[in-house]
């Protein structure tokens, strides 16, 4: 299973960051080889569709699993129609959120946890 955690940094030691759409980079950790790679998020400055651009590029590695501090409703809708999991209230390092997984000790989010460009900075597109 490869799970998908939204970073500020480029490895486990990273703080988790609290925006799946903008995050700043993607960390992979592939449970059965334990490999981690990570990736800039290419969707992280668009303008609008972050979410749903962000859902392409973690389905597009072959995730199953997203660990993330929160979700838009684009971005779930789109994450759950690849069939990806998505687990919210993630903080703390990179690490944290893949041991807190592993360990069994998270439940999945069934719907958004913020709403449309919740994670836009003031003056960026949408409405």
């Amino acid at each position: 299973m490869i799970l998908a955690i939204s970073a500020a940094g480029t490895d486990v030691s990273s703080q988790v960051d609290p925006r799946f759409g903008r995050c700043r980079y993607f960390v992979f950790f592939d449970t059965e080889t334990k490999r981690v790679e990570a990736e800039p998020n290419a969707a992280g400055q668009a303008g609008g569709g972050a979410g749903v651009q962000a859902a392409q590029q973690v389905a597009n590695k072959g995730a199953g699993v997203v660990l993330t501090g929160n979700v838009g409703p684009n971005a779930h809708q789109a994450l759950s129609a690849a069939e990806i999991t998505v687990h919210t209230g993630m903080s703390g390092s990179v690490k944290d959120a893949i041991d807190c997984y592993l360990g069994g000790k998270l439940s999945a989010a069934d719907s958004p946890t913020v709403s449309p460009h919740h994670g836009m900075k003031p003056g960026q597109g949408g409405a």
